[in-house]
């Protein structure tokens, strides 16, 4: 089995993962999301179940915590792709957990199978992609695109 290692010899194994859960409250669904975008138009009705945008953030968690080991202080992981399906609804009230298992690293890129459950089962299924960046140089790097600088 292949191991990543860094200078403080931390490492990932491939086919390691990590869980996350949460309850899926009001602030989670796909009807919240209507919440802080302007006027809403009287065609935008979406359902009071745990939001797709919602389950895509844990399922990143998840992966940016497995990440969190094998980065140096002045590092974090972003995404960089997801390619996931949300298969199905989940109510108010209901525990989800997203488990992110890690597939190996391709250049700088480090990839992950995500797969997400409620307790009627699995909810989500896919593929995520992360990369470990200097936080000043991605701050930088933001604030240079935003003045067009490029």
């Amino acid at each position: 089995m292949k191991n990543i290692y860094t200078n403080n010899n931390e490492m990932i194994e491939i086919g390691e993962s990590t869980t996350v859960t949460a309850i899926v409250t009001d602030n989670d669904t796909a009807k919240s999301l209507l919440v802080g975008y302007g006027a809403t138009l009287p065609t935008d009705n979406y359902a009071n179940v745990f939001a797709t945008t919602k389950m895509i953030g844990l399922m990143e968690l998840a992966a940016g915590r497995l990440l969190d080991k094998i980065q140096d202080t002045n590092q974090l992981s972003v995404g960089v792709e997801i390619n996931v399906k949300h298969l199905y609804a989940t109510p108010v009230g209901q525990e989800v957990t997203a488990t992110a298992t890690y597939l190996g690293k391709e250049g700088l890129l480090h990839k992950f199978n995500v797969v997400a459950f409620d307790k009627g089962g699995k909810i989500g299924e896919g593929f995520h992609t992360r990369a470990i960046i200097e936080i000043d140089r991605l701050i930088l790097g933001a604030e240079r695109r935003i003045q067009g600088d490029k």
